[in-house]
């Protein structure tokens, strides 16, 4: 996978770096060299999939990227018999002998677990705690005793070494979030883990702008509305009230033409169609729905009053 990291490029996914990104960085690159897996994690939207892309590509190794979910087994990871293929050799050199040779093969396919411990990949394990521990049980025998355990294959060897080069960075939402599985504390125990939170409104406002063309006091209205809808929510961890959700209100606002004004009725609608699901999914009241435009409408209105 390719970091894009060309500030000048609006919008087209660049990683922006500051000084508290750089540093944590830093400290994770230094645990790889030394041996050790990373694990990244925290709410939604708080980039832990673009802070493990950077890492990995500061390994200058070849990165392969793999999704939990909990259909994952064995063969995903590991590999698996795909077919067969068929060899007929027929020999009538001489006239009136007739040979016959057939061969059949199975062919084999390495899954995406298996050709990283081999080649020495750095492996981003993106989600995994949507994997079943049953299936990341796996990582065990790799992060202690270097081995890729050959589960249920008719292989000639038990195991494959893992390469000296190898790493896996992983990446999971708090164990609250809906599909998330409790992930063993003896894998756990082998990895660094790394929280992850979402950025305070400068810096939220600085990778706006480098990603948008919004300017920068119009980026910071964004985030701070953002921000302001997602502390009345009661859930600091609403993944649809975050960096992304700003992202889209300035993407949008700008292609539109609409002003961003919280007093504008097209921004305040744009606000309303961005943030209310998510709104919605974290507030208990019956009249969720009512609740959650409402608070939208008077988070505008109050940025509208703070500008003036």
């Amino acid at each position: 996978m390719t970091v894009l990291t060309d500030k000048r490029k609006k919008g087209s996914g660049a990683f922006i770096q500051d000084d508290e990104t750089k540093e944590v960085l830093s400290r994770a690159l230094s645990y790889l060299k030394s041996g050790y897996s990373i694990h990244f994690t925290g709410p939604a939207g708080g980039g832990k999939t673009s802070l493990a892309r950077a890492l990995a590509k500061k390994r200058k190794r070849p990165v392969m990227l793999m999704h939990g979910n909990h259909e994952l087994n064995n063969k995903d990871l590991i590999g698996d018999f795909t077919g067969y293929t068929s060899k007929k050799v027929i020999d009538q050199y001489v006239r009136s002998v007739y040979k016959k040779d057939e061969q059949v093969s199975e062919n084999w396919q390495d899954g995406r677990l298996l050709e990283a411990v081999k080649n020495g990949y750095t492996l981003i394990y993106d989600e995994f705690t949507r994997s079943k521990p049953a299936t990341n049980n796996i990582f065990l025998s790799i992060l202690e005793e270097g081995v890729l355990p050959l589960y249920g294959v008719k292989m000639t060897d038990p195991f494959v070494r893992v390469h000296p080069d190898f790493r896996v960075i992983f990446t999971s939402n708090p164990a609250e979030y809906a599909g998330v599985y409790d992930t063993q504390d003896a894998l756990l125990d082998r990895l660094i883990t790394m929280f992850i939170d979402y950025k305070d409104i400068d810096r939220e406002t600085a990778i706006l702008t480098e990603k948008t063309d919004v300017e920068e006091d119009e980026a910071r209205t964004i985030v701070t509305l953002v921000a302001n809808v997602r502390n009345r929510s009661g859930d600091e961890n609403s993944s649809g009230l975050s960096l992304r959700a700003s992202l889209m209100i300035a993407t949008l606002a700008t292609q539109q033409d609409i002003p961003i004004d919280g007093s504008d009725e097209d921004f305040q609608t744009l606000c309303i169609d961005i943030l209310h699901h998510p709104l919605t999914k974290c507030l208990d009241e019956e009249n969720a729905k009512s609740k959650a435009e409402k608070i939208i409408l008077e988070e505008c209105k109050n940025i509208d009053t703070e500008e003036k």
